[in-house]
């Protein structure tokens, strides 16, 4: 599982979101709008509009756009044209890709997100085609800084993480989804900042990729995470150190 949890903190460490900050906005805005509309526009009532709202302040997102999405959401029409829709399919090299995304239009988000499969190599799947190579999992990433990797690590499997894994500086702690804001509230009473925190898909086994093929699964991800309407893509891939860094 390591190669993603890398890729992630790397897109982090160049700031990828910063650059991308119109986009990012964008998917915010979607985050938060199905969010709402599913449980309702008070965040202390709706777990899912808590995380939402986190990863809006992460971002910088303005007050006023996020209470604009709110409001749109639980207003007379309810949002009621945005859906969210999981497309499934292949990376080169036989890595799965699961692609979470939210549109008020079907075909074009289809198109799109086929497009970039082809593109770079890979093929769209059926529904179903490769859900079954992903649990879902609260995944807390934290940058111990000065802290011992292994404290942290300590702090989160007390709290209740299922596991956790370390990679210099950087822990990754795995929760069930029931016990996922029980760890995270450990953390930060703790006084240890959470890099980030979301309920997401991860791989019940990966698939190691090398040299070229792998720069190909990484360029996919990427474009398919800078389509508009998609807000999160999981892959099962494992690539080299050197591959990851240079992406």
């Amino acid at each position: 599982m390591s190669g993603h949890s890398k890729w992630s903190q790397i897109k982090r460490q160049k700031g990828a979101a910063d650059v991308k900050r119109g986009v990012v906005f964008t998917k915010m805005t979607r985050e938060i709008m199905l969010a709402a509309r599913e449980g309702g526009g008070d965040p202390e009532a709706n777990f899912r509009l808590r995380l939402a709202l986190d990863r809006a302040r992460a971002v910088n997102m303005p007050h006023a756009n996020v209470q604009r999405a709110i409001d749109r959401a639980t207003g007379a029409d309810g949002g009621a044209a945005l859906e969210s829709i999981v497309y499934e399919g292949y990376a080169p090299g036989g890595v799965s890709v699961m692609v979470e995304a939210a549109t008020d239009n079907r075909n074009r988000t289809a198109s799109e997100i086929r497009a970039a499969f082809t593109r770079n190599g890979g093929k769209l799947g059926e529904s179903g085609s490769v859900q079954w190579l992903f649990e879902q999992k609260g995944i807390i990433e934290i940058d111990a800084g000065k802290r011992s990797p292994d404290e942290v690590s300590l702090i989160a499997i007390d709290s209740g993480a299922e596991d956790v894994e370390t990679d210099g500086s950087l822990v990754t702690a795995y929760t069930t989804p029931s016990s996922f804001e029980k760890v995270k509230s450990a953390l930060e009473k703790a006084g240890i900042a959470v890099a980030s925190a979301e309920i997401s898909m991860r791989p019940t086994t990966t698939v190691r990729v090398e040299g070229d093929q792998a720069r190909r699964v990484l360029r996919l991800v990427e474009d398919l995470e800078d389509l508009d309407d998609v807000q999160k893509v999981h892959a099962n891939f494992d690539v080299p150190d050197e591959v990851l860094q240079h992406a």
